[in-house]
């Protein structure tokens, strides 16, 4: 009995945390979605990360441990097509408040729906331009916030729009910045207390970072909190004096923020610089690149930061939304935060100030002189979630750890830029004071070159594609706050850091979709596997709980990641107790190996970039030819692509926007393989004999 009690200490201290919030004092322009978001998780989900802490936390326990395995659909709704197609994703959490879901599509479409039944309740459709060339890794919205009767969400223009909840009609809509200089919204915006702040992303377009916060009921801009420095500023000694760069140097916010009342203080995590694997103008750290902000929630004033990457050349996004949470260390109470970076390490600091709650040491790290590397990395106490050093591999000269440097010369490194926790959300349980962290495990082949800045064209200086024929695969790894050390892990093959996520419960459940199409539930203090349904489409988005007249349901919108090759669609799936529906077939599987798929197709002379309504791919992948023989590669997607000898670069079409196209003369006999340079996860193959 007694050890029982101590387990429901720390949840005890997060209920008295937020009880302690609601009496803080000032005015609310909606006191009930206020209070709610101050308080634990009940039957609404309300905001992108269940509550102000991002913690993705239920209190609902109707389903638990015991219960879990007679789990079936209660409802699955089609889209009517929204969001369906090679160029989106589908990974937003769904809302839900009084018995109505409310969710949005790649596209940036939103549907209510009747949250017991499925029934489209309104539509809005965003007739968003199908032209926008800025997006940098597929159409994808993940998420709405809401408040004052409005919903808010942003949108690939980089607009932030409200709608009505009732309706669905547009209240107002503000232009943050334009897309045509790089700039788009892919991240849930937060709401409270009047107010609607919203990141922006385009780090791989030369722009500068900034947190925007706009008036909910009128969509006046308030302020803006910028992540790069300008000059005289607080950090701009981290950049080249005398130089522009760190006014293009990223640092965008894909991420929801997170809030705490009683500090006053709002919580973010920053993305890479710019351009993401070219050092050699920005000599100096980079601030505020690769780093975990807390500023004033009422003016947007920096108050502390704490940099995860220094001077960041491997494109070692802070991605995924930081989490609050309360806990005792040495016998004394703490409030913390934690972020799952890319590079493999949960980053757990005090929120007060941002010092490292456990531990981060400061270690020297190989240099490269022409990069401006710099010479020491933080190294959090504790364990990395995946593995942070390449295999060897034919072919590469050099197989390196996490902060290995290159130049121009392809260098082996793991964690890759895409590897880690991208933005996947990970939630915490104060019953187990576990992080729920998932990983990608991939390595990169890092190379640099020069980039000219241009606005609105990808400013990325190198590449780090996946060598032909290495392995992908994932981690999900319970991650202890006290000692940021793996309480468990699961070893996936697929895939899983980035996208999806999970959200956990005190019925003693974490929930999380997969890429192949199974949704899971796993017990959140052992790890073990409870059950298992397979739901017919690419199950990337995070998960979220419910109860609707004393039903609890656990609902996830599944269409696919393009960004990890799961298959697409535009189903929103709710399971209960009392469900009747049965799992669909599975999906064709994402692709584990990396390297060009596809049978190899004799007697073509044209490769379509984006062919079959597959936005990110090259059709046909793979191709036989004569030698002598010329082959077309034409642009047919949304996006600008192109076609780069892979390693070697001795041939390129160059970016190629839409409908334009280029042709290439292979003279020798020989297997060539070639990537997408914007888009270095697109691989092709020409076998010329």
């Amino acid at each position: 009995m007694q050890s029982r009690r101590l387990r429901r200490v720390p949840a005890m201290l997060a209920t008295l945390t937020f009880l302690l919030g609601l009496v803080a004092p000032g005015w609310s322009a909606d006191p009930e979605i206020d209070t709610m978001l101050r308080s634990p998780v009940g039957k609404d989900w309300i905001t992108n990360g269940g509550n102000l802490t991002n913690q993705r936390y239920s209190t609902l326990t109707q389903i638990n441990a015991t219960n879990v395995k007679e789990l079936k659909g209660a409802w699955m709704t089609r889209l009517k097509g929204s969001g369906v197609g090679g160029k989106y994703s589908f990974e937003a959490s769904p809302l839900i408040k009084n018995g109505v879901m409310y969710v949005v599509t790649g596209n940036d479409d939103v549907f209510a729906l009747n949250a017991k039944t499925g029934q489209i309740l309104w539509e809005y459709w965003s007739g968003i331009d199908q032209k926008i060339s800025t997006v940098c890794c597929g159409w994808v919205n993940r998420g709405l916030a809401m408040g004052e009767g409005l919903l808010y969400f942003g949108q690939l223009d980089a607009q932030v729009v409200a709608l009505d909840m009732k309706t669905g009609k547009v209240a107002w809509k503000t232009a943050i910045e334009k897309w045509e200089n790089g700039y788009t919204i892919t991240s849930a915006p937060l709401y409270y207390d009047g107010m609607v702040y919203s990141g922006i992303s385009g780090g791989e377009f030369g722009v500068r970072g900034r947190l925007t916060a706009l008036n909910a009921k009128t969509g006046e801009v308030l302020w803006r909190s910028y992540t790069l420095p300008g000059p005289g500023e607080f950090g701009s000694d981290t950049w080249p004096p005398g130089t522009d760069h760190s006014m293009r140097g990223g640092a965008t916010i894909w991420n929801t923020p997170a809030l705490d009342p009683q500090l006053g203080l709002l919580y973010f995590a920053t993305g890479n610089c710019g351009p993401d694997y070219d050092g050699s103008m920005r000599e100096g750290d980079n601030l505020f690149c690769a780093s975990m902000m807390a500023v004033n929630a009422k003016t947007g004033k920096y108050v502390w930061h704490f940099q995860q990457v220094h001077h960041d050349i491997w494109d070692y996004d802070a991605a995924s939304p930081v989490v609050l949470f309360d806990t005792v260390i040495d016998g004394q109470p703490r409030k913390g935060i934690a972020e799952a970076g890319r590079t493999g390490w949960v980053y757990i600091l005090d929120r007060t100030n941002g010092k490292p709650l456990i531990g981060i040491e400061e270690r020297p790290v190989p240099q490269e002189p022409r990069q401006k590397t710099a010479k020491t990395q933080p190294y959090p106490k504790g364990d990395a979630t995946v593995p942070q050093c390449a295999e060897p591999m034919p072919g590469f000269e050099k197989a390196g750890c996490i902060f290995e440097p290159f130049w121009e010369t392809p260098v082996m490194i793991q964690p890759s830029g895409l590897g880690g926790t991208n933005w996947s959300p990970v939630p915490y349980s104060p019953d187990t004071g576990y992080f729920y962290v998932p990983g990608t495990v991939r390595a990169g082949s890092f190379g640099r070159f020069g980039d000219e800045f241009k606005t609105g064209q990808r400013y990325v200086g190198g590449t780090q594609a996946a060598p032909i024929g290495t392995k992908m695969s994932g981690t999900f790894t319970a991650i202890d706050s006290k000692t940021n050390k793996i309480a468990w892990q699961h070893k996936t093959s697929h895939r899983i850091g980035g996208g999806g996520g999970s959200s956990v419960t005190a019925g003693g459940l974490v929930f999380r979709g997969e890429p192949d199409g199974n949704f899971l539930a796993i017990d959140a203090k052992t790890g073990q596997e409870l059950w298992r349904f397979q739901t017919g489409f690419g199950a990337d988005a995070p998960p979220v709980i419910y109860e609707v007249d004393g039903e609890q349901y656990i609902a996830i919108a599944t269409g696919g990641n393009q960004l990890q090759g799961s298959a697409g669609g535009d189903a929103v799936w709710a399971f209960s107790l009392k469900g009747q529906l049965g799992p669909l077939w599975p999906p064709p599987p994402p692709q584990t190996v990396a390297g060009p798929v596809g049978p190899i197709v004799a007697g073509v002379d044209t490769i379509k970039i984006g062919g079959n309504n597959v936005e990110y791919s090259f059709v046909p992948g793979r191709v036989r030819i004569k030698a002598g023989s010329t082959l077309k590669f034409t642009n047919v997607g949304d996006l600008p692509h192109g076609a780069t000898a892979w390693q070697t670069g001795d041939w390129d079409t160059g970016v190629l926007p839409k409908g334009l196209e280029k042709s290439i003369t292979f003279e020798q006999p020989g297997v060539y393989y070639y990537i997408c340079t914007p888009h270095p996860w697109m691989y092709g193959q020409v076998i010329v004999e």
